[in-house]
């Protein structure tokens, strides 16, 4: 009997703080492992076409501005926190360029900027940061004229200066990328723009040489004869271009040594049929072997800061399964971050029965998250945030409940960490300061927990600028708060002070 009453059952008030206890533990990590704390969440906003923005051409400036900052809300209010924004997208510009016209995805006419005037990429940049939106801007490197029936190019574009740099392939003209003027102003294109804007990185998309057309060759052979140096001509496409991204991720570090450098490619590198490196795809064209882009070497090299390969396919896609090519990419990173394209434009839209609701891009991102090398997601485009269907906004705040800091680009990082804050909890909110004698534009994580439970994870409540965060009062009371300083490559400096409610 001794023996039975020592093993009875623990009281009711105890096994209740117990199950509590464990309750609050695990709902906690599970949290933390559906919603990591550090993970790139981004939208592409493409122009060109004015797929996403502005709507149409000939807006007022007022109207364009509008559009962008209610897109920028909702995609800040689905947990994104990086934009790419495609601001070049056929040698013109969404900015006043020394060497290119504005684009007629603006006024309708190329050259012709914005009525009243203001400075497009400017002010998008403005409007991210005040959210702590990163904003990666998208260039199209050799795209030059996409309809000349419709859209004719002015006396002032390169293509009526400087002919002698452009072919014509499957109707349309590009910069022939065998040529080093070409090279050489495309990167002063870029270059301009890292000096004179506040960006975070330049990004290119998958348009390097173009994608092939049937029973047409590209037309670069008087190129080759002058520069191809006894290489095979696929190598030597390959290497116009490999030599295109050494110097440009060169010139960039240099210009800002903290600009990231991005490129989004196809998402198949090479079959390995073709490549024993390959991927177990089939089928269709491939960066290496039809646009010339090896980005296995760019990445192998350290010339790019992350790749994002556009895995617009299903999983089980009998050519390119997304389960297959997420795991190629995450073994092919080489120190580099990987993020995963999704295709979201498909979804409501594509009659695949897949793609007929949200479920098949929350098994994609859940497979983001659970393979080990992989560093978070992009969404083309923003237009289907836009239409919404298939409830794809609250979808995504499901999918992302809470805000996330960015995956840490160590090769990046200088020693210098950011400041520690002094807190404290007022009427209103909290407030804080800290030491900047550089007047360095800091951002701030807003920690928040239950006041005194020691074992449960501190959530992040909000990013910010500045220093102060309103509360209302339900907010207050019951619960204590930390802040958190990081720089613009998201390292963090020291944990403040709590504060909480006496």
């Amino acid at each position: 009997m001794r023996f039975k009453k020592q093993s009875l059952p623990l009281s009711s008030l105890y096994m209740k703080k117990l199950l509590f206890f464990i309750y609050c533990f695990f709902s906690a990590f599970t949290l933390h492992a559906q919603t990591p704390e550090r993970e790139f969440r981004a939208a592409w906003i493409a122009t060109i076409g004015n797929i996403d923005w502005p709507s149409q051409k000939g807006l007022s400036a007022e109207q364009q501005q509008a559009e962008f900052i209610q897109l920028i809300t909702q995609l800040k209010a689905n947990g994104l926190n990086a934009v790419i924004v495609q601001i070049r997208p056929a040698a013109d510009a969404f900015f006043p360029s020394p060497y290119e016209d504005w684009t007629r995805y603006l006024s309708g006419k190329q050259g012709v900027p914005p009525s009243p005037y203001y400075d497009p990429l400017q002010f998008m940049i403005e409007e991210c940061h005040k959210r702590c939106i990163e904003f990666h801007a998208w260039f199209n490197p050799y795209r030059a004229l996409v309809d000349a029936a419709q859209n004719p190019n002015s006396a002032k574009h390169p293509t009526r200066t400087h002919p002698e740099w452009f072919v014509r392939y499957g109707g349309k003209l590009y910069f022939n990328p065998g040529l080093p003027a070409v090279q050489a102003y495309f990167t002063q294109v870029v270059l301009d723009v890292v000096k004179r804007y506040d960006i975070d990185a330049v990004h290119f998309d998958d348009y390097f040489y173009p994608y092939r057309i049937a029973g047409q060759e590209f037309p670069d052979a008087a190129a080759y004869a002058q520069y191809g140096k006894g290489l095979s001509k696929d190598d030597w496409r390959r290497n116009n271009v490999n030599v295109l991204i050494e110097n440009l991720s060169a010139d960039i570090k240099k210009e800002k040594a903290w600009v990231k450098f991005g490129i989004s490619p196809f998402g198949v590198w090479r079959n390995a049929s073709k490549d024993p490196e390959g991927s177990r795809t089939n089928g269709g064209q491939t960066n290496y072997d039809d646009l010339y882009a090896d980005v296995l070497l760019w990445l192998k090299k350290g010339w790019i800061d992350y790749v994002l390969p556009q895995l617009y396919w299903e999983r089980g896609h009998r050519a390119a399964d997304y389960n297959t090519l997420i795991d190629w990419w995450a073994k092919h990173a080489y120190g580099r971050h990987v993020y995963v394209g999704h295709g979201l434009y498909q979804v409501g839209v594509s009659p695949k029965a897949c793609w007929r609701s949200f479920n098949e891009m929350d098994e994609q991102v859940a497979l983001v998250r659970s393979t080990d090398g992989v560093q978070g997601s992009s969404f083309y485009s923003a237009n289907a945030f836009k239409k919404n269907l298939c409830n794809i906004n609250g979808e995504m705040k499901e999918l992302y409940p809470r805000p996330a800091l960015l995956p840490r680009m160590r090769w990046l990082e200088n020693q210098e960490l950011p400041p520690t804050a002094e807190l404290n909890l007022d009427a209103g909110g909290l407030k804080w300061d800290y030491s900047n004698p550089k007047k360095i534009d800091y951002q701030f994580a807003v920690y928040q927990r239950l006041k005194g439970q020691k074992f449960v994870n501190w959530q992040l409540l909000d990013i910010v600028r500045g220093r102060y965060y309103p509360l209302p009062a339900e907010q207050r009371k019951g619960y204590e708060y930390v802040v958190v300083c990081f720089d613009r490559l998201h390292v963090q400096g020291g944990l403040s002070n709590n504060a909480a409610d006496k």
